[in-house]
């Protein structure tokens, strides 16, 4: 019996033992609260009423929207007939790495199987000019086509030799690949 009221005792010092105080006093080593930030001015606002799309005063804020060129008025090389001498194509001889010369310089060009909207997909490696934007390439008839990511053609190569195509740029400039 006289366990009980020793434990009531113990379980009452342990309680108060739980209720001291623990918030910070003046003399805690803690960081000082920031002090509050200034209130700034505030510029006033001011409203009016937008103009209608399409309006007079809001043609001139935006440039007029692009005009695929290349689509509209095709290079004269897209209706040039492939040259006597042209060898026939397949598309999976055209898979793989060749070597471009374009002008003066040259660089690496890569033709996959993978499909790419109406193309495959292939790609260069330090080309310049328009050769820089080439995405896709397809085969048709003796020719192949090279577009750039949007699928326009930007350049035409025929088979000269057993591992070499020769052809133009839309601009102009002479073309050639070879293994």
């Amino acid at each position: 019996m006289r366990t009980l009221p020793l434990a009531a005792g113990l379980v009452a010092i342990l309680a108060m033992a739980g209720c001291q105080r623990t918030s910070m006093s003046e003399f805690s080593t803690a960081p000082a609260a920031p002090a509050p930030l200034q209130a700034q001015p505030v510029p006033s606002v001011s409203a009016t009423q937008l103009p209608p799309p399409g309006a007079a005063g809001n043609a001139s804020q935006f440039p007029a929207a692009p005009v695929n060129t290349a689509a509209a008025n095709p290079s004269p090389a897209a209706n040039a007939a492939p040259p006597a001498a042209s060898l026939d194509v397949t598309k999976e001889s055209m898979v793989g790495n060749w070597r471009v010369s374009a002008g003066p310089s040259s660089c690496d060009m890569f033709l996959t199987l993978t499909n790419l909207g109406s193309g495959s997909r292939g790609g260069t490696r330090g080309c310049a000019g328009e050769l820089t934007q080439m995405g896709s390439w397809e085969v048709a008839g003796k020719q192949v086509i090279l577009k750039n990511r949007s699928g326009d053609p930007i350049a035409r190569l025929y088979k000269s030799a057993d591992s070499r195509f020769d052809g133009t740029t839309n601009s102009g400039q002479a073309l050639s690949l070879s293994r």
